[in-house]
């Protein structure tokens, strides 16, 4: 069984919740911010079967896009202060899945 943590844009989150749960999974999730705009994202716990792995980081490539954005920023070069525009990748999705040891649903 495998255990993945996959932080997804916010606006991207939704379809990617749908089609997992309409695949047969669950998800817990939460909202993060983060990267170099700080922008808000949410990051989804999956444990899933090591067979249906492939299923999942399916979806979330399905869903996740990534592109580039401009955004101002505060900035001094050489004593000069003001606003400058930084561009940075947003989007997509970063994914961590680790070898989940045991899996236990508690219920009373």
């Amino acid at each position: 069984m495998k255990m993945v943590m996959a932080v997804v844009p916010k606006e991207e989150a939704n379809e990617v919740i749908n089609e997992l749960v309409a695949g047969g999974h669950t998800a817990t999730f939460m909202e993060s911010k983060g990267g170099a705009l700080r922008e808000t994202s949410e990051t989804l716990y999956i444990a899933v079967a090591n067979e249906e792995l492939d299923q999942v980081l399916g979806i979330i490539d399905r869903y996740c896009h990534s592109s580039v954005c401009v955004a101002k920023a505060e900035t001094t070069v050489k004593g000069l202060q003001g606003p400058t525009a930084t561009t940075a990748q947003v989007g997509g999705a970063v994914v961590f899945v680790w070898e989940l040891e045991r899996f236990h649903r508690h219920r009373v």
